[in-house]
């Protein structure tokens, strides 16, 4: 891969940055510069702002069916360079191609679900609420919106929110993660090849302060966001005080229920996926295993044999299942908390920090961890690991364990896995998480619903994806008409 200056994109146009700091963009398992991101400034921002507000009219006044026509040549592009932005995906991330084939997927899916627009947009009406008078709600889009995106998925995760923003009617500024900018990059190309009008979609890389001016400018509208909680608890505070619209869908403790019924052999690849998965760096990875009762042993056994075959290394090479995480920085902060687990009294019985991948010395990697004996009061019990960490904690019965899962302060989502339709009801019906699996250990909404989230797992109203978008990126206006 040629190492590039990556630039902004501003009202039609690529503007190189007049910003003097860069940040180097590192392939996560060699270690190499792959790219240079530029931290915009204030006026670069602004100028993003300002062609996004002067592009709204014009835009907002295209009919819903030429708006989603857009929409459908976007799709199609992003169709075919499909292998091309999955192998993006892996170089500036790190997970495994097939990984990032399926955030590929996920984030064309969104798009394929906004060419619905002209049906998704439709407001409702009821004639004669009084005598001679008629009643109607009709949805209008607001003006500029932006998104201020993770590393863990950076070309899907903007993509649940840029689409129905832009379908109905809006204009777009994306903010990528500073850590993963190149595939949003190349997305930005696909739209400019789609023909979208100067101004409707662009893209401004940089840091905190770019955040702060979007937060604070009165020319946008809206935000949305996805990260971590206490990022979220700032930017969903600033962003209220200053009159906008925000979404923040934010850190995660997953939990895994297996009760005693559960079919082990069939349920342990997806609970390798769910732990392992994309290095464990998703809001929606399992980080706790709760076996009740005497399947306790029987799936521990299971799970670390499974986990200790999980063969590692760079996510384009043949048969790899697991790759490294993002960066040297986020590899030391997961080892701080294995040390942590030990410290507590945890039992660590597969031990991934000393992970070796040959002819990737200097990759980020750490194998896959299990702890046993981990008790609800432990801080990696607690807190978002974010890496391939995964704790065991035996319980005697469900009660115990929707017990431990209301606990903690999130969330985001939790499974269980049974035979049982009366156990799997009753986890669905009393469990306060936002996405809930069923014999599912990554509980990912498809885009045609929205991706929930409770507690400090998320901070808003409406969620991204599906009508929760939809609703978020418009207005309803109520119009009582009466005629002489």
């Amino acid at each position: 891969m040629t190492v590039r200056k990556l630039q902004n994109y501003i009202n039609g146009q690529w503007v190189e940055s007049k910003t003097d700091q860069f940040l180097e963009v590192k392939n996560p398992a060699t270690d190499e510069v792959i790219a240079y991101v530029p931290l915009s400034t204030r006026e670069e921002v602004e100028a993003a702002i300002k062609a996004a507000k002067e592009a709204f009219w014009e835009w907002r006044q295209t009919p819903p069916l030429v708006r989603a026509r857009y929409m459908f040549k976007l799709k199609n592009l992003m169709e075919e360079h499909y292998e091309e932005l999955a192998r993006i995906i892996v170089q500036e991330e790190g997970k495994t191609l097939d990984e990032a084939r399926g955030e590929v997927r996920r984030a064309i899916e969104n798009v394929e679900v906004a060419t619905g627009i002209p049906s998704l947009m439709m407001g409702y009406n009821l004639e004669d609420v009084a005598s001679g008078i008629d009643e109607y709600v009709i949805r209008q889009p607001l003006g500029v919106f932006c998104c201020i995106a993770p590393f863990n998925f950076p070309l899907m995760v903007p993509l649940w929110f840029m689409p129905y923003a832009v379908a109905c009617g809006n204009t777009y500024i994306v903010k990528p993660s500073e850590q993963v900018p190149m595939s949003q990059t190349r997305l930005l190309e696909l739209i400019e090849e789609a023909g979208f009008p100067p101004g409707v979609v662009n893209l401004v890389n940089g840091a905190k302060e770019v955040v702060d001016v979007l937060l604070e400018h009165p020319d946008v509208k809206g935000a949305s966001f996805v990260g971590s909680t206490r990022v979220a608890k700032y930017i969903y505070s600033k962003a209220t005080q200053h009159g906008k619209r925000v979404q923040c869908q934010a850190g995660a403790k997953n939990f895994i229920v297996v009760m005693p019924d559960c079919d082990v052999d069939k349920s342990m690849g997806s609970l390798m996926s769910s732990f392992f998965g994309s290095a464990g760096e998703r809001c929606l990875a399992g980080a706790i295993l709760m076996p009740v009762g005497d399947i306790y042993e029987p799936l521990r056994d299971k799970f670390v044999e499974a986990a200790s075959r999980l063969k590692i290394g760079y996510g384009l090479d043949e048969g790899v299942q697991m790759g490294p995480v993002i960066s040297r920085r986020h590899k030391e902060r997961v080892l701080k908390y294995i040390e942590i687990g030990i410290q507590e009294g945890a039992k660590l019985i597969l031990d991934g920090r000393n992970v070796k991948v040959k002819g990737y010395e200097n990759g980020y990697f750490i194998g896959p961890t299990i702890f046993d004996d981990v008790k609800p009061e432990m801080t990696i019990a607690r807190e978002e690991i974010f890496g391939p960490v995964a704790c065991i904690m035996r319980v005697d019965s469900l009660d115990e364990a929707i017990e431990i899962i209301h606990s903690v302060p999130y969330g985001n989502a939790a499974s269980i896995f049974t035979s049982s339709g009366k156990w799997a009801r009753e986890f669905r019906y009393r469990v306060q998480c936002g996405n809930i699996g069923i014999n599912i250990g990554i509980a990912a909404p498809m885009a045609f619903f929205p991706f929930s989230g409770m507690k400090e797992s998320f901070f808003g109203d409406l969620h991204g994806q599906g009508r929760d978008a939809i609703n978020f990126f418009t207005e309803r206006k109520v119009v009582i008409e009466r005629w002489f």
